[in-house]
C-alpha cells in the first residue's frame, strides 16, 4: 500500500477489528484478516494481530508498507544456558524466548510478530547440563529435517572434561565403544586443550556423549552445543536468539 491509511468514528457498538479494516481498505474479509495477522494493523498507535479484536471508536490504521503474503512458519536459534530443560513450555528452554531476548545483532531481516512466540517444537534436544545451539521451529519441514533426517546432519560440541583418560581411551571415543551390545558410530574427537574435547558427530544423540566420557575415564563437567549443520552459534549471547533467516539452510 502506497500510503497510510486510518479511519476513526463513532460506532453503535463494537466491531471486529477485521471488519473495520475491510470498510477502511476496501478489500475483502481474508484480506484483512491477512493485513493483521502480518502485523499491519494499528489501533491507537499500537500493533493488534487478532482479527476477531474488538474497537469501536478507536483509530485504526493501516501500515504504508503492508502487503499481502502468506504467514510463513519461522524457525528460531537460542544459545540455551546450562542447567534448564530444552522444552518449550514456561519451564523449559522457551521462556527464554520473548521479544526482550532477541539479540539485537539479529541479521535475519525477519519482522518480529506475536504469533512467532507461540506452537514452537524443539526437535533436537540438548541435556539440561549442556549449553548451546537449540532450534525451535513452527516449520514442520525443519522439525521433519532435525529428526528423520538427523543421523545425516553434523553436529559439533566442545566438551569440558576431568579425570584420566585411559590408555588408547582417545581412539576408543574415536571408534570402538559399545553401549546395550550396539557399536557406537565412527566420530570425529579431538582435543582442544588439556580439559577440553572437540566432538564431532552424525547419528549420536548429544545424551549418548557423557556415557561415551565416563567409559574411557573421564567425567563431563560441560558441554556445549557449536554448530548443527551449516548453521553456528557464532557470537549469539547465551540466553538470547534470532531468527533463522530465508537463506539459510540447516
Amino acid at each position: 500500500m502506497a500510503a497510510s491509511s486510518a479511519l476513526a468514528c463513532p460506532m453503535t457498538e463494537p466491531v471486529r477489528l477485521a471488519k473495520r479494516v475491510v470498510a477502511l481498505a476496501g478489500c475483502s474479509r481474508r484480506e484483512a484478516e491477512q493485513f493483521i495477522e502480518g502485523g499491519w494493523v494499528q489501533v491507537d498507535g499500537v500493533v493488534v494481530e487478532e482479527p476477531q479484536f474488538m474497537v469501536d471508536t478507536q483509530t485504526v490504521a493501516i501500515d504504508p508498507a503492508a502487503r499481502l503474503a502468506p504467514l510463513e512458519a519461522i524457525t528460531l536459534v537460542l544459545n540455551k544456558p546450562a542447567g534448564i530443560d530444552d522444552g518449550p513450555g514456561p519451564d523449559g528452554a522457551g521462556a527464554l524466548v520473548t521479544p526482550a531476548t532477541r539479540s539485537a545483532d539479529d541479521a535475519s531481516g525477519v519482522r518480529p510478530l506475536k504469533r512467532h512466540m507461540s506452537r514452537l517444537a524443539a526437535p533436537l534436544p540438548l541435556p539440561a547440563k549442556a549449553s548451546g545451539l537449540l532450534f525451535f521451529t513452527q516449520d514442520w519441514r525443519v522439525a521433519r529435517k532435525l529428526t528423520e533426517d538427523a543421523s545425516r546432519i553434523e553436529q559439533e560440541f566442545v566438551v569440558e572434561v576431568e579425570g584420566e583418560l585411559i590408555d588408547n581411551g582417545l581412539a576408543l571415543l574415536n571408534h570402538g565403544l559399545r553401549f546395550n551390545n550396539y557399536a557406537m558410530p565412527p566420530i570425529k574427537v579431538s582435543w582442544q586443550s588439556e580439559q577440553r574435547l572437540r566432538f564431532a558427530f552424525k547419528g549420536l544423540q548429544p545424551s549418548q556423549i557423557e556415557p561415551m566420557c565416563n567409559a574411557v575415564g573421564l567425567q563431563v563437567v560441560a558441554m556445549k552445543r557449536l554448530r548443527v549443520g551449516r548453521i553456528s552459534l557464532s557470537r549469539l549471547p547465551p540466553g538470547q536468539w534470532r531468527y533463522l533467516a530465508p537463506h539459510e539452510r540447516i
